[in-house]
């Protein structure tokens, strides 16, 4: 079941470090099976404040994920955002097609 890494991010310095880490972060996704599914789109807010910039990261599973983020390549780049930017970044599983509301309600198999 696909999994993601979702980042809010705020007061984002956009000078050569987060340059370089946009032109660094797609190599280091490729090996892992990530890809961007939300990257810096304005959010419409509809309710609430605007929690910041939203990012969203698609893998084919949670293990993916945390390989990726825990990689050489991406720690290599992680300094550039994190001292350029202030945020949240965590990780989430995905629900399967046939997923409904009430399936929150029913207490996780063992």
């Amino acid at each position: 079941m696909a999994a993601y890494a979702v980042g809010i991010l705020n007061d984002v310095v956009m000078g050569p470090p987060i340059v370089e880490y946009l032109e660094r972060i797609d190599d280091t996704l490729h090996p892992h099976g990530g890809r961007f599914v939300v990257h810096g789109s304005p959010n419409e807010m509809q309710e609430g404040d605007d929690p910041g910039t939203l990012i969203v990261i698609e893998f084919p599973n949670l293990d993916r994920v945390r390989a990726w983020y825990g990689s050489t390549a991406y720690q290599a780049i992680v300094s550039l955002r994190a001292g350029n930017s202030r945020g949240v970044i965590f990780f989430v599983d995905g629900v399967d097609a046939e997923h409904l509301a009430t399936d929150v309600l029913r207490p996780p198999a063992p």
